[in-house]
């Protein structure tokens, strides 16, 4: 199964591998051999960069899910201003170009916040990314009053994200709602009310990992 949101982008790669495929028989000898490993590597990448596995999610709608594949690569204190705007903690997930990059739901809820900001494209595990790079962000209202902020940041590499949620719209943890292309970055962002079990250097599984759960 593939990404949606991948959809043109192997089009498009399959059809410059036709292109190419059709450059090696008219070139013949060696660029025949060139061209058709080219062809042959560029769809095996995008194909495998595009996959999309389904993911049976943890029931509970108090549970915290992981809304990426990837690596824990910090978790600190640190003041956000758009929707908290308070101090908070955050928890960054880093997702390198071999990782699962469509995202999921963390929290089942309501999106009460979405916004997108254009940015620079700092390397993802900069810090200053989550407050320059080009990001959307997601506040989750959970229906025991917790809330919570999740963000797709871009990277260096990754120049596009891309999303399907709005404000308004029901949600449950574990489905999918958008994607980001190429290296990246998700962000986490609660203020109490929940209950952590990960750790920096941790990896997770989006819609898999169970990373916390809201506080009883």
């Amino acid at each position: 199964m593939f990404a949606r949101d991948g959809y043109s982008v192997i089009i498009k790669c399959l059809v410059l591998a036709a292109v190419l495929l059709f450059a090696g028989i008219l070139l013949g000898g060696i660029w025949q051999l060139i061209l058709l490993l080219v062809a042959f590597f560029s769809v095996a990448f995008t194909l495998y960069f595009f996959r999309d596995p389904d993911r049976v999610t943890p029931e509970g709608e108090h549970l915290l899910i992981a809304p990426a594949d990837g690596k824990v690569i910090e978790i600190k204190q640190t003041f956000e201003k758009n929707y908290f705007k308070s101090d908070v903690t955050q928890i960054s997930i880093f997702l390198s170009p071999l990782d699962v990059h469509v995202n999921r739901i963390p929290l089942t809820g309501t999106i009460e916040y979405a916004k997108y900001f254009p940015g620079e494209y700092l390397v993802a595990w900069h810090e200053k990314a989550s407050e320059l790079n080009e990001r959307s962000e997601f506040g989750v209202l959970h229906s025991s009053g917790a809330r919570l902020l999740f963000r797709q940041i871009t990277g260096y590499v990754a120049r596009r994200i891309t999303f399907h949620i709005k404000e308004g719209d029901q949600v449950n943890a574990g489905n999918r709602f958008g994607m980001m292309k190429f290296g990246s970055r998700m962000d986490i962002v609660i203020k109490g009310g929940f209950k952590l079990n990960l750790k920096a250097g941790d990896r997770t599984v989006g819609g898999v990992t169970v990373i916390g759960e809201v506080e009883k």
